[in-house]
């Protein structure tokens, strides 16, 4: 029996994002990492999302928090709206993403234009930047 990835690619879980989070494989684009992220949220992999964050603000990640946060919220979908460089060449990225989630009972949406960089071969998530900003 398969399960559907919950980043919502259409692919199978355990050759999508699973390898990602469980650290057998790492993301060769920034698009891969979001769906990664995305797909941690979903299955509450705290560890993931901090080891995936630019290093400079690992230090300042509280796990307790987002752990609380992702106990409270059901991500439900995720669509990519765009990307900007990203590609296995390149050494950052952006991806416009919008993810839907339910939270107390009710419905919302995160849209957000997320930048990422490479370092060492890897791909970070960095912060969230202005919608309309090019790289």
């Amino acid at each position: 029996m398969t399960t559907p990835c919950p980043c919502k690619s259409g692919k199978d879980f355990e050759i999508c994002c699973q390898p990602f989070l469980e650290g057998k494989a790492l993301p060769e684009t920034a698009e891969q990492l979001m769906r990664s992220r995305y797909s941690a949220y979903a299955t509450k992999n705290i560890d993931y999302l901090k080891d995936t964050l630019w290093p400079r603000y690992q230090k300042t990640f509280s796990s307790i928090e987002v752990a609380e946060y992702a106990a409270q919220t059901q991500w439900i979908g995720l669509e990519i709206l765009g990307t900007d460089k990203g590609q296995l060449g390149d050494a950052k990225g952006s991806v416009l993403f919008c993810a839907k989630y339910l939270a107390h009972g009710q419905v919302g949406e995160q849209r957000e234009l997320s930048l990422f960089k490479k370092r060492k071969g890897r791909w970070y998530y960095v912060e969230p930047m202005a919608e309309g900003s090019r790289l």
